[in-house]
């Protein structure tokens, strides 16, 4: 493992980076003695959750800020930030000690901890689940929340650059102490806080972070690659020194000043290498690797001409960082050439400055802004704008490489803490409002007021990245209708406004139904059926329920009338004896040749049958009624098919006279049928059947219609002289837009 070398200290406050909220720190003389003087009786004898001592801790985060260049005042901060949790007022207490400023980066650093801490206890939740969760899902949302969380903090670089060192040393103490590391906190140093390090350009603590994370997480490769590394270490070791001492000797007789010293082997590097392109260990070009490190930028082009003149280059492994740099501002020149036996050598070739900036990544700005240093792209000596900006450019560079080919998390998305530390995700412009729908659909009915960060706010005041929101709520009660006015700006999300939506339906429907029910109910009492089951009585009108039926009562879409005709129905034809009468066909000529014939007893009255309206040329038998004549039913009725059964010697022949024609030729006689039409309910619907009978000259003498959830029934009741002809009008109403079906009854 390669150890941090400190470095003199940087005198440099933090710049102002990234946003209002990452002002510098100030000055402050002593700030670093001062700080561990105020933490250490609070911190003396105190542990973190991975067993390593709090101020011992510190202790080493501010050395790794120092080796990067960071500020005094900035290793100050790591020692406040540990101290917030044993003070009953931290932000009070530190801001009158050392500052707001000072206050307000312990505070958010110290949210930030309590987060990523609170996470690992959900994950470890979820682990000890009864089902648990395969171990890459649960792996890969842990790594998702933690990149939400540094997204959360990561306006304020120095938030930042705090949990990076921070990372850096728990792994440091799992190393020294051999204790077990947690599988997601490896994780996710590997793949959340070392892609970070990268963006950042802080490869000292990058390559650290990978390789230490890369021990605990395959300890076997690890082992592997570095037993490799050992083999022939003495031999390579020494075969490298004499080609530095060569190269650096030869430079300086071609006029330039170089220092040239081997690279470090950094085993995760090795191992990806392999990985991604199927190279046994002795083809990786950097396990013999050089870098020069020269003066000025045009030093560089004239030591590469050299290497390239004096080895066999790999032309398609050369790279010009210094005229095309990498996005995180990485400048320097990669070739790979062979030597006399043909072993591939990579050598590294850059200016001082960018050798700064590669080892220290944004802390250089720290150190070089105000130097107006040449030969590092975006620090001149306009300074401190450039350098502000160019480390913006990173963590946005940073927030697309999290976020895909989405865009910019921060695009339209801001993540807040809930009282617990848990993240909730929300809109940008949210508001407590939102963040409590968000939690709950409960809670933002009953939302009533809101504290962020501790302070009382109004309910529509926009959240921002990071803050601590907490609501209160009343015991009961709805939102206002006032949230869905968007000029007051109360809601954002539009999860939020469905919500405040459809409990106003939920209220508006409640009320519907509660009217429907009203006037049901009442018709029950005029009908002297209070007893009957509701949920039956729907069920017969075909509704699912009763409230479904009280809902289309109420809102004037179902007539009562149609629940009388269930409560009080025709009187239907008893199998004993009785018939319906109905009234007698019209016939023009009431002659003995009309109307319908019973074989051998003329005089009989009779009648056709309600219940299936028979006519002409319908197939007929008659039944002999008490008192009332013959009943004429078609054959296929089910209630005749009852009166044979239980007095079969009652049926009697019948069969359809020869009626008169008229004028026209037309029979005169006329018989009402039932017709059954099943429908898309539409606007016109009825129109445009009726207009079928009438251009057919079907009398139409009653209809009745029910609509319930967009499909019509309906029932009319048409004259015919001849029923074989009803089914070609019928063939005709079914082929109207919408029309399902259409038969006789």
């Amino acid at each position: 493992m390669k150890s941090l070398t400190p470095e003199p200290n940087s005198a440099a406050p933090l710049p102002q980076l990234l946003a209002a909220t990452a002002q510098s720190l100030p000055a402050e003389v002593n700030a670093l003695a001062r700080a561990r003087a105020f933490a250490e009786p609070l911190l003396v004898g105190e542990t973190l959750d991975t067993g390593e001592n709090i101020l011992a801790h510190a202790d080493a985060v501010a050395a790794i800020l120092k080796s990067i260049g960071g500020s005094e005042a900035m290793q100050a901060a790591s020692y406040l930030v540990y101290a917030c949790d044993h003070l009953n007022k931290p932000q009070e207490v530190i801001a009158k000690a050392f500052g707001d400023n000072f206050a307000a980066l312990a505070m958010e650093t110290t949210k930030l901890v309590k987060v990523q801490r609170q996470a690992r206890i959900a994950q470890g939740a979820v682990n000890r689940a009864a089902t648990p969760i395969p171990m890459a899902q649960t792996a890969a949302a842990q790594t998702e929340n933690v990149r939400k969380m540094l997204l959360a903090f990561s306006r304020d670089l120095r938030v930042v650059m705090l949990r990076l060192a921070s990372r850096l040393q728990t792994l440091r103490h799992f190393a020294q102490t051999k204790l077990p590391v947690p599988p997601t906190l490896a994780g996710e140093s590997l793949q959340v806080f070392a892609p970070l390090a990268n963006r950042l350009g802080i490869w000292e603590i990058k390559w650290e972070l990978e390789d230490l994370s890369f021990r605990f997480l395959e300890p076997d490769i690890y082992r592997q690659v570095a037993g490799l590394l050992d083999q022939k270490r003495v031999e390579r070791e020494a075969y490298v020194e004499r080609l530095r001492t060569q190269l650096q000797q030869e430079l300086k007789k071609e006029g330039v000043n170089a220092t040239v010293q081997g690279r470090p082997k950094h085993i995760y590097s090795i191992v990806k290498k392999m990985r991604g392109k199927s190279l046994g260990f002795e083809q990786v070009y950097d396990i013999r690797a050089l870098r020069v490190v020269v003066a000025s930028v045009p030093d560089c082009y004239a030591a590469l001409s050299w290497v390239h003149n004096h080895f066999l280059p790999v032309t398609e492994e050369f790279d010009d960082y210094i005229a095309k740099p990498k996005a995180n501002g990485y400048q320097s020149l990669h070739t790979i050439v062979r030597d006399e036996s043909g072993q591939p050598i990579e050598v590294q070739i850059r200016t001082q400055a960018m050798h700064d900036h590669a080892e220290h990544g944004v802390a250089a700005h720290w150190a070089y802004k105000e130097a107006g240093v040449k030969g590092y792209a975006g620090v001149t000596a306009a300074g401190e704008y450039d350098a502000k900006i160019a480390v913006l450019r990173q963590l946005l560079a940073w927030e697309r490489d999290l976020s895909g080919e989405h865009g910019g998390v921060f695009d339209d998305q801001i993540y807040v803490l809930t009282p617990d530390a848990a993240i909730v995700e929300l809109p940008q412009g949210a508001t407590a409002v939102d963040f409590a729908y968000s939690v709950h659909t409960n809670l933002g009915h009953r939302c009533r007021g809101a504290r962020v960060d501790g302070v009382m706010v109004p309910l529509n005041t926009p959240l921002k990245n990071g803050q601590t929101v907490e609501v209160t709520v009343a015991k009961e009660g709805g939102p206002s209708r006032d949230w869905l006015n968007p000029e007051l700006g109360f809601l954002t999300s539009h999860r939020a406004k469905a919500k405040v939506r459809a409990w106003f339906n939920a209220l508006a429907s409640h009320e519907t139904v509660a009217r429907g029910r009203e006037a049901v109910e009442k018709l029950l009492q005029r009908e002297g059926k209070t007893a009957i089951n509701l949920e039956d009585l729907a069920s017969k009108l075909g509704f699912n329920s009763a409230d479904d039926l009280f809902a289309v009562v109420g809102k004037d879409e179902f007539s009562l009338r149609n629940i009388e005709m269930v409560l009080r129905p025709p009187e239907p034809v008893q199998p004993q004896e009785d018939t319906v009468l109905l009234k007698k066909p019209r016939v023009a000529d009431k002659g003995a040749g009309g109307g319908v014939l019973v074989v051998g007893v003329d005089s009989l009255m009779t009648q056709l049958a309600k219940c299936c309206k028979p006519a002409p040329p319908d197939a007929i038998s008659g039944f002999v009624t008490r008192g009332k004549g013959v009943s004429v039913h078609r054959t296929d009725c089910s209630n005749l098919a009852e009166l044979i059964a239980r007095n079969g010697d009652r049926v009697i022949d019948v069969q359809w006279g020869q009626a008169k024609a008229d004028a026209k030729g037309e029979g005169s006689a006329v018989y009402p049928v039932d017709v059954a039409i099943q429908a898309a309910d539409r606007q016109g619907l009825l129109r445009d059947i009726s207009e079928i009978f009438t251009k057919e000259k079907m009398n139409v003498i009653g209809v009745q219609t029910q609509s319930v959830k967009g499909t019509a029934w309906m029932t009319f009741t048409v004259e015919v002289t001849d029923s074989g002809r009803l089914n070609k009008v019928l063939g005709t109403v079914a082929e109207l837009d919408g029309v399902r079906s259409a038969r006789r009854r």
